[in-house]
């Protein structure tokens, strides 16, 4: 089996405990087609708004409505150049959107984006919103937090544990919106094994859940089920934010209680000659 033959995802967001509503989201788009898939693979993406009322939940959806729609429309370019170009036309869509209403100052979102494509996995991120990896029992972190936390540790000017104690770790230093200009970190493409597990998260989930515990819920259960859990978990310390969760794994389902793999059935083939059929992979399975 390749490891594009079945990739199973599932994704879940929650309000939380203290907020009166949910200014996250996220989105999953699979290529529709052989060649879509060749040229812009799958993307998954999770978005954290910001602002007051609800312009940060009209941020964050307009970052995961228009930035795959967007990048599946370009034409031009490599995967990397063509979603760098889109995170910064998006964020200057929402920028221009906030500088013609006063209501809507102040609003931007985070967004961290995955993208599987045949070379491996590609990550874009804006904030502090996370992509983790999840290979042989440890977790990774593939993004990196636009912080103030992470700028200073980064810098040097202070160790983890002194940035964790003295500063605030709600501070970000970057997001689509508030700025007409934006930077946009890409990593990889990074390459992709059986079994890998990736999770994108907003900082809901990654502020009271550990690392080593996100870890063990993803690579350990089922998405669909490990998503729930996770929320529940964050929900149980207190829920002070809206919570997030995106889960893909790469390679059938084996419950380990039953011993049966899960099954999927075949996705309608995009192409009808040899090519097509060597190059899609056609067990994908959207949960």
């Amino acid at each position: 089996m390749n490891w594009d033959d079945v990739i199973i995802d599932a994704a879940a967001t929650d309000t939380g405990m203290r907020r009166a509503n949910n200014q996250d989201s996220y989105t999953v788009v699979r290529a529709p087609h052989a060649e879509a898939w060749r040229q812009r693979g799958h993307v998954f993406l999770v978005a954290d708004g910001m602002g007051a009322h609800a312009v940060g939940e009209l941020a964050s959806k307009m970052s995961c409505d228009l930035i795959p729609h967007n990048y599946m429309k370009t034409r031009a370019g490599t995967p990397a150049e063509a979603i760098v170009k889109t995170f910064r036309d998006v964020s200057a869509l929402i920028h221009s959107r906030a500088s013609a209403n006063r209501e809507f100052q102040g609003m931007g979102t985070t967004t961290s984006a995955l993208l599987l494509l045949p070379a491996g996995a590609l990550i874009a991120h804006v904030g502090d919103s996370r992509v983790y990896r999840i290979r042989r029992q440890r977790i990774d972190q593939l993004s990196f937090d636009h912080s103030l936390v992470w700028e200073l540790v980064r810098r040097n000017h202070l160790t983890s544990e002194q940035a964790n104690q003295s500063v605030p770790k709600n501070v970000i230093t970057r997001s689509l919106g508030p700025e007409l200009e934006i930077e946009v970190d890409v990593e990889g493409p990074l390459a992709i094994e059986l079994g890998d597990v990736f999770l994108l998260c907003s900082d809901g989930l990654s502020g009271p859940v550990d690392d080593h515990e996100i870890g063990a819920f993803a690579g350990n259960f089922h998405p669909r089920d490990a998503c729930r859990y996770l929320i529940s978990l964050a929900n149980l310390r207190g829920g002070l934010d809206n919570i997030t969760v995106l889960i893909v794994r790469i390679g059938t389902w084996i419950d380990p209680d039953s011993g049966e793999v899960h099954q999927h059935q075949p996705a309608k083939k995009a192409g009808r000659n040899d090519h097509d059929r060597e190059g899609w992979r056609t067990l994908l399975t959207h949960f």
